[in-house]
């Protein structure tokens, strides 16, 4: 057990470092969240299809929050016993030999590497690949990156010593030390998810050194401790505990609750993903779903991912603005599923459960002069729910089921989507009583690690609390939505052709 001149540290701290925003809880032992801080940034956009940032944002983020909720903690900062983080899946951070950034990290929602997938996924089935990575090759994955980054920007490339993960950063300049953990490694491409090691395999067939990329190890170990360069900018004790922590979907199931083989959750943020907990990794002949390492060895999670999710729906606020969401909840309340025969298809971004397609585009499909904007905001939350449903049919297909869901996200602060969702599925949904469940992941790590829990099950026990109402399906709303859902399997069938077309004619106009 951790002390401080003799007195037990009483708080732990998870750090959630988001696309568009970073944010700090600090915890007690016993599971309620003291303090809670936040600061938003913007990703950019220099050509279309490109999302970068930059990782100076990220720590100034994390050095304000850090700051802000230490200034409000009413104990001083030697209470904080460990850290540890949750982080934004798949981008790359490049650093040179003296560990400076090379250039803007390149992140998840980055579209611009196509022609690298293309030349991946041939290299991968001449050789074989495949099954070593039980995952489609994708854009704004760290792999893929990387070799665009070698075949575009050749120059930079010669600089690289190291490449990892986005939260990976924070911690370097945390701790001083370069490393990653099981589930953010299984997530780049460059991994061999079943052996849970670096695949020299797959670095040797592209000519990526497998030197470039750090040790990993599980989410609740030990990084290190707080420098005291680090102290001096974030207001933390030097040689706080620093502990590994994990990918953001996998952090966010611990913080859900969901450690178990046959849990699962669904999640609607800026994407939206519904993620299967297992005791094997999962194979996907049709590389449609994502299957990656959990917080420790020997266990892994499956998902489906919509890649607009609470995104689509903040798009179209964006150009229908009026009231705020708890009025507009109670306007769509008012109408009947199926949004007076309105269907929105959420491919704003490309897709990937069950399309794997980066370049098809979403559409509403059943406008009439009758439709309102209410009307249109429906049918984005059932558009997105269907994508989501596709996700848990698709996983069903492997094998993956679950007696309920626990939903989290942006979504489910909305009572509506949260029916609806159970009337989509056709399953219960529950909630937790926190809102942060990536930042109580990252704080269950930090307390496991620092030895504050014995482990995971029991930080859990601590830490996950559940609201009392349960959202049950509508038998009725039910059968309305299956209709719908097959209309809407059907519109893409039959527009895929016209909604390529419009796609590339899109990015042709925007040069």
């Amino acid at each position: 057990m951790l002390c401080f001149r003799g007195k037990l540290m009483s708080y732990l701290m998870g750090i959630d470092l988001g696309t568009s925003s970073l944010k700090v809880i600090i915890i007690d032992i016993k599971g309620n969240i003291q303090v809670e801080s936040s600061k938003g940034y913007q990703f950019d956009s220099p050509i279309n299809g490109y999302a970068e940032q930059k990782t100076d944002a990220w720590w100034s983020a994390c050095c304000e929050c850090i700051r802000d909720a230490l200034s409000r903690l009413k104990a001083p900062a030697s209470e904080i016993r460990a850290l540890s983080f949750s982080g934004q899946m798949h981008g790359v951070v490049l650093l040179d030999k003296d560990r400076n950034v090379i250039r803007p990290a390149i992140l998840h929602c980055d579209a611009r590497s196509g022609e690298q997938v293309q030349k991946i996924n041939r290299l991968f089935k001449e050789r074989h690949l495949s099954d070593s990575q039980l995952n489609p090759v994708y854009t704004g994955f760290l792999l893929t990156s990387l070799v665009w980054v070698r075949d575009n920007e050749p120059e930079l490339y010669g600089r690289v010593r190291y490449a990892f993960l986005p939260k990976d950063f924070l911690k370097m300049m945390l701790c001083g030390e370069i490393g990653s953990d099981y589930s953010d490694a299984s997530a780049t491409l460059a991994y061999d998810i079943q052996q849970n090691c670096w695949s020299k395999e797959v670095l040797d067939a592209l000519d990526i050194p497998l030197e470039f990329f750090p040790e990993c190890s599980a989410s609740d170990r030990v990084a290190g401790r707080v420098t005291k360069k680090a102290a001096e900018a974030t207001g933390l004790r030097e040689g706080t505990v620093v502990v590994n922590g994990g990918a953001d979907q996998v952090m966010q199931a611990v913080g859900n609750g969901a450690i178990r083989p046959g849990q699962a959750t669904v999640n609607i943020g800026s994407s939206g993903q519904v993620c299967f907990q297992s005791d094997k990794p999962i194979r996907n002949p049709d590389l449609s779903t994502n299957t990656f390492c959990a917080y420790r060895s020997g266990a892994w999670i499956t998902m489906g991912a919509t890649m607009s999710a609470g995104l689509a729906f903040k798009w179209f606020r964006g150009i229908f603005p009026g009231g705020d969401y708890r009025t507009l909840d109670g306007e769509i309340e008012k109408l009947v599923p199926g949004s007076g025969g309105l269907l929105f298809l959420p491919y704003l971004n490309g897709e990937r459960t069950p399309h794997v397609n980066p370049n098809i585009s979403g559409m509403f499909m059943g406008l009439n002069l009758n439709t309102t904007g209410t009307h249109m905001a429906r049918a984005v939350m059932e558009g997105v729910t269907y994508s989501l449903l596709q996700c848990i049919e698709i996983c069903g297909t492997l094998g993956l089921k679950a007696g309920e869901l626990i939903a989290s996200g942006g979504g489910a602060r909305s009572p509506v989507w949260l029916q609806m969702q159970a009337d989509v599925y056709n399953m219960p949904l529950k909630t937790t009583v926190t809102e942060e469940q990536a930042c109580i992941g990252a704080a269950v790590m930090a307390g496991v690690g620092s030895g504050a829990f014995g482990s995971v099950e029991e930080a859990c026990a601590s830490f996950v609390r559940y609201k009392d109402n349960v959202y049950t399906p509508n038998a009725k709303n039910h059968d309305i939505y299956r209709q719908y859902y097959c209309l809407y399997k059907d519109a893409y069938t039959g527009s895929q052709k016209t909604i390529q077309s419009l796609t590339e004619q899109g990015r042709l106009q925007a040069g």
